[in-house]
């Protein structure tokens, strides 16, 4: 079998990994670290001019466009949902609006075009205060804070285009959840649905979740607390019905449906959906899924899943190297050294995100996240050590880090991330 990935970053580069293993893979437009692993051919030509048995389309941009859609006219078989189904992640308003209809569990919202309305409406609520663009903003379009005047600076900003153009004039206001973030990944055929490993995901800049949203740090999997009963009712409560939700509206959803979810003390709640693999969390997930992942996207990509989830081994912490100045202004183009020599370390692999090539020959930061380092074991203590190993051998300018990935916070125990805690460490303190 052959097999497309679509996309330039460490996601697209651990599917291609974890997709060699078993069949033959080629990147569009691919990176550095791509075109320089055996096994695997980049190509500049777009997606729809490469021939291939399977697409697996990575980011959600090509996704909202369209992609699916024209690769499938074309008789195409493709991992990712069409435009319609995209819209779960394109529009916030619209994933809330279908979640609410299925009767999933999710924080009280509502959407707004004006700035009176949204301001009236926060004064509405405790604190702290999640403010939302409504269409992608390349995973940095969610503003959590107990600031209240941050809040409303945040909705002028957004609903004026200045923070993200024509895809913030409208945002979608909800009430901050208290629990422990995970994300968990399924693998769609229009009808059914298979889980992959849960995962939990850092999405703030510094330890201890200090800083601005990022697009994410770094993740690990498995999850502790994440058992298969808190699973199970993910996928009753939530997961099935929204499938079920999008069958009703016509619209075959054959891809990932990722869940960004919260798990508290009344259960877990959905916080988000996106349609496609989770970037950094692809780089925690993969690497343990064993079996033929090629033959199981093609069949959710042909609608023929059967009942059973892949089996996972181990445990993997994947760590994000950041470029100086990330998230809010990039600094690239300076030098970066030591890739090679963190995969070295044992059950290291790095995945290249933002890296290109100068002239001289030199590996360059070229993007805001640079390179995902993950650390696989046969415990979570195990895969950490190793992903902090092939860390410390890696440099470049400016490189940031979170040093707490996958800490423990108590024995047996993983760290603790709360969306609404989080927020009030973060923040200023509500009005």
């Amino acid at each position: 079998m052959k097999v497309c990935v679509v996309g330039s970053g460490a996601r697209e580069h651990a599917l291609a990994v974890a997709l060699a293993r078993t069949a033959s893979v080629v990147v569009t437009p691919g990176n550095p670290g791509t075109s320089g692993t055996a096994g695997i051919e980049t190509t500049a030509a777009p997606a729809l001019e490469v021939d291939a048995d399977l697409f697996v389309v990575g980011p959600e941009a090509p996704l909202v466009d369209g992609l699916a859609d024209e690769l499938r006219a074309r008789g195409r078989a493709v991992l990712g949902p069409g435009a319609d189904g995209a819209r779960l992640e394109g529009s916030k308003a619209f994933m809330k609006e279908l979640a609410t209809a299925a009767g999933v569990p999710t924080a009280a919202w509502a959407s707004f075009e004006r700035v009176d309305a949204a301001v009236a409406y926060l004064r509405g609520l405790p604190g702290p205060y999640v403010v939302k663009t409504d269409g992608l903003a390349a995973g940095k379009g969610v503003l959590v804070t107990a600031d209240f005047d941050e809040a409303v600076a945040d909705v002028e900003s957004k609903l004026s285009g200045t923070a993200f153009g024509d895809a913030g004039r409208r945002v979608v206001i909800e009430e901050a959840l208290e629990g422990v973030e995970l994300s968990l990944l399924a693998l769609c055929d229009g009808e059914r649905l298979v889980v992959l490993p849960p995962a939990q995901d850092h999405k703030r800049l510094t330890d201890g979740d200090f800083g601005p949203n990022t697009g994410g740090m770094g993740a690990f999997s498995p999850v502790p607390g994440a058992t298969d009963a808190v699973v199970g009712t993910v996928v009753d409560e939530i997961l099935q019905p929204t499938l079920a939700e999008l069958r009703r509206r016509g619209i075959d959803y054959r891809g990932v449906l990722y869940a960004g979810l919260m798990l508290g003390a009344d259960g877990p709640k959905l916080v988000e959906y996106n349609v496609r693999f989770g970037d950094p969390e692809a780089q925690a997930v993969l690497p343990r899924c064993t079996g033929d992942l090629a033959e199981l996207f093609l069949a959710a990509a042909e609608g023929r899943l059967g009942d059973d989830s892949p089996a996972a081994e181990g445990a993997a912490v994947c760590v994000v190297l950041a470029a100086p100045g990330y998230p809010a202004a990039p600094v690239t183009g300076g030098v970066v050294d030591g890739v090679d020599r963190a995969g070295t370390v044992e059950g290291v692999t790095v995945y290249h995100a933002g890296t290109s090539r100068g002239r001289d020959g030199a590996l360059r930061v070229a993007g805001g996240r640079v390179l995902t380092v993950t650390g696989v074991g046969t415990d979570l203590r195990e895969a950490r050590e190793r992903a902090y190993d092939g860390v410390g051998r890696v440099r470049f300018d400016g490189m940031q880090f979170r040093t707490d990935i996958a800490a423990p916070a108590r024995p047996g125990g993983a760290r603790v991330r709360t969306g609404a805690a989080a927020a009030r460490r973060a923040g200023a303190g509500a009005p």
